[in-house]
């Protein structure tokens, strides 16, 4: 694939200034040189070009803010005084498996300030009696050489140095939320247990003194109806007993009616 093809494909409907990365590895240039990639591309960070025939960089597009560029297993010999004309800010080049053979070539690396790590890894330049002392001499500003520093430790992972910075992100956007201060939830949560716990003991305390009221309203109740049966029961009798007495009046006055006709006979 063409790479003009390919940027249009890798835009995948975004407008280049909103495109931070940007890989062609594999595709083809056009007689050696970039086509499709321009000025538009104002905030690419990390462009990866691993394998494209490229072998010149006079039309690279100004990228101000690119940080790490990928250049590796192309036909580069020279004109990499480009890069600091074109990137000034990058900080990882990778030029491995390129036909570089001396250092005046890499010399020109040298206004690269922001320069951390170069990867020549492949070049003919390697073979070069004391290669890596004379690199480190001639390009003071970079710390790895070929995935290594001048004490032969190994470099970061760049995933690793992503991480890192996502994690001082990470931390940075948690301590500008605002937020309650740490405990507050756990002191929050407290004071609704004690709270409910109140609750559940005024409605405890509540609950046994309506039983004791309703218990003794009944009680009340059946006394009261235990007076008003033997305030029935009296009544009744009363009635009874002026009955009789009634019935007694009224048997003395008969006799007394009889005995009156006997004597008037």
């Amino acid at each position: 694939m063409e790479m003009k093809k390919r940027i249009n494909l890798e835009l995948r409907n975004r407008a280049p200034e909103e495109v931070t990365e940007l890989v062609l590895d594999n595709c083809l240039c056009v007689n050696g040189e970039i086509e499709g990639l321009n000025d538009a591309f104002k905030k690419l960070e990390f462009l990866s070009m691993a394998n494209v025939e490229l072998s010149s960089l006079a039309r690279l597009p100004s990228l101000n803010k690119l940080r790490k560029l990928e250049l590796s297993d192309n036909i580069i010999s020279g004109g990499l005084e480009v890069l600091a004309e074109k990137c000034p800010n990058l900080t990882y080049l990778n030029l491995s498996g390129n036909k570089i053979k001396d250092l005046s070539t890499v010399e020109a690396l040298q206004n690269l300030k922001n320069l951390k790590s170069l990867d020549l890894f492949n070049c003919e330049i390697t073979n070069l009696e004391d290669y890596r002392e004379s690199i480190f001499e001639l390009l003071q500003q970079i710390t790895y050489l070929d995935g290594f520093d001048q004490e032969d430790n190994e470099a970061p992972d760049s995933e690793e140095e992503d991480d890192e910075d996502g994690d001082e992100d990470d931390e940075d956007e948690e301590e500008d939320e605002a937020g309650p201060p740490e405990g507050y939830e756990e002191e929050e949560e407290e004071e609704e247990e004690d709270e409910d716990e109140d609750e559940d003991e005024a409605g405890s305390e509540l609950g046994e003194g309506e039983e004791e009221v309703g218990l003794s309203y009944l009680m009340k109740e059946e006394i009261q109806d235990e007076e008003d049966d033997d305030d029935y029961v009296e009544e009744g009798e009363e009635e009874e007993e002026e009955e009789e007495e009634g019935l007694r009046g009224e048997k003395r006055k008969r006799d007394a009616e009889d005995d009156g006709e006997e004597e008037d006979d």
